[in-house]
């Protein structure tokens, strides 16, 4: 399994999914965590699923997104969400991608609860 994971540490309200990173690559070794850019080109597994981890502004817990409708009608605005939805929405409507989760971390939660959170989702 590859997740991509979306940040930028020089921001700290937007380092979170970078900051724990290391645990998760840590406790989930089989999994291939890879940093991206929602500007940049992703290469989508041959299964046709994505799955994401990034901050987003106005949740108040973790949430998982299973669909970009979903994702575009939740009334909040995260730090990638525009560069990153339509270069979603662009890769489903050429048929890339199929199956999505976008893991969004709140801006508010401690490091070691987003960890917990996430590492429970990725179970």
């Amino acid at each position: 399994m590859r997740v991509f994971v979306f940040g930028n540490e020089d921001l700290e309200m937007d380092s979170l999914p970078i900051r724990i990173l290391p645990r998760l690559k840590k406790e989930f070794p089989s999994i291939d965590f890879e940093v991206k850019d929602p500007n940049e080109e992703w290469e989508i597994s041959e299964n046709k699923e994505l799955i994401i981890i990034d901050t987003a502004i106005g949740i108040k817990k973790v949430t998982i997104f299973d669909s970009l409708e979903r994702f575009s009608k939740t009334p909040r605005v995260g730090m990638h969400d525009f560069d990153a939805l339509t270069n979603l929405r662009f890769l489903q409507k050429l048929g890339k991608i199929e199956i999505i989760k976008i893991i969004s971390l709140p801006l508010d939660i401690k490091e070691s609860e987003a960890i917990k959170k996430v590492s429970a989702i990725l179970r």
